[in-house]
């Protein structure tokens, strides 16, 4: 298992490690590029690393920072919301059998991917999201309704993400299945599965404690944005 302080800050993480080749920045901020998610992290909360982060975002761009506590306006930055984000982990190291068989999803899925999570709001998915990760979901009369995937990696974690349902097929065991085979997987490749969920989703953190996961901390999402000081200056 890595080391679990990665988690305290899992975009810096990721755009540090694994995802390092995607990232855009340097070692004060750096980000995913818009088109693969708007996440970002820092250094640290600092003056000099908000200026770096806002060189990497044009006008009217958002980005993510997870972090104990909420970051401030700097600069060219303000802020557009804060969230509260519940991290869970999985240290089990067998997960329950999986039943059924989900269908691996390619390029070729993401309209329909991205159809399902503007439709269930699981948390930001993007056009080429699918690329950070595996991604698989259920199928029902050829239509995708429901899917979960793996996005945020770092060494010895891997995050599970996206996780979502058509609400006509809920109540299948759908959820259950796709975060149960990914889980299946991660382990098998000697790492630790962990996730993020709204504070409020308690009908999924049940879920979640069913599957082996349990609550290791509370995290604030701070949505910074870029203003358009063009359309600022028009109105």
């Amino acid at each position: 298992m890595g080391d679990p302080r990665q988690l305290e800050q899992p975009p810096w993480s990721a755009l540090t490690t694994t995802h390092a080749a995607l990232a855009l920045g340097d070692a004060l901020a750096r980000r995913y590029p818009p088109e693969l998610a708007p996440m970002a992290g820092l250094r640290d909360v600092s003056p000099a690393c908000l200026e770096a982060l806002a060189a990497l975002m044009k006008p009217g761009d958002i980005v993510g920072l997870f972090g104990a506590a909420p970051v401030p306006a700097s600069g060219d930055l303000v802020v557009a919301a804060h969230m509260t984000i519940e991290q869970m982990i999985c240290e089990r190291s067998v997960t329950a059998p999986v039943t059924g068989e989900p269908a691996t999803l390619t390029f070729a899925d993401v309209p329909e991917m991205m159809q399902l999570a503007d439709l269930t709001k699981p948390g930001p998915f993007a056009a080429r999201t699918i690329e950070l990760g595996s991604y698989i979901g259920v199928r029902s009369g050829g239509h995708l309704v429901a899917m979960a995937g793996e996005r945020m990696r770092f060494d010895g974690f891997t995050e599970i993400s996206a996780v979502c349902t058509h609400p006509d097929h809920r109540g299948h065991g759908h959820a259950g299945l796709l975060v149960s085979a990914l889980m299946r997987d991660i382990v098998a490749r000697g790492e630790t599965p962990f996730l993020h969920i709204y504070s409020e989703n308690t009908r999924a953190a049940a879920l979640y404690r069913e599957l082996g996961f349990r609550y290791l901390r509370s995290l604030t999402v701070t949505v910074l944005k870029r203003p358009d000081q063009s359309a600022v200056r028009a109105r």
